[in-house]
């Protein structure tokens, strides 16, 4: 999804910065750049830009406890970001639509440490809020990875999906 900011904000391009960073491949220089920019924010800083960094950053983890960590902390900021903060950094974002892909991660770091019954109940939660996803490449791919996790968590499958973001293992 093509996303142009209504205003600049040095932030939120200093993360997608480190983002692009680690998905060219540098993972150690993008997590460095991640949580340097999350001591800067503060665990009192801007929602948005807590949510987003903790979101990405959690991508940048291999192993599902720490990744795990990154994602609730992206879950509790995104319940602390208003619809308004969302639509003065993009006019057509919605915070709902972050909440399948931020509950799908926690499904999969539950599913991935072996807490079933956790991983299912964040599945549910992805599920409710499927609907608010867009009809585009982007929503189809969170659709395909929500059932995907789902029959991982079925088949109490604990092994790295080789569709999920993150660093190659």
């Amino acid at each position: 999804m093509s996303t142009t900011p209504a205003s600049p904000d040095p932030t939120m391009e200093a993360i997608g910065g480190a983002v692009t960073e680690g998905r060219s491949g540098d993972v150690r220089s993008a997590r460095r750049r991640l949580l340097a920019l999350w001591s800067e924010i503060g665990v009192t800083g801007d929602p948005l830009h807590r949510c987003s960094l903790a979101h990405y950053l959690a991508d940048l983890y291999e192993d599902p406890a720490q990744a795990l960590a990154w994602d609730v902390r992206a879950l509790d900021a995104a319940d602390a970001v208003t619809e308004q903060r969302a639509q003065e950094h993009h006019a057509g974002l919605h915070i709902a639509g972050f909440y399948p892909s931020l509950h799908l991660n926690l499904a999969d770091d539950y599913r991935r440490l072996g807490s079933f019954d956790a991983a299912a109940e964040h599945i549910d939660a992805a599920r409710e809020h499927v609907p608010r996803l867009s009809q585009d490449a982007y929503g189809a791919s969170l659709r395909t990875a929500v059932e995907e996790v789902a029959a991982a968590v079925s088949r109490r499958d604990t092994a790295r999906r080789s569709s999920a973001p993150g660093p190659a293992v």
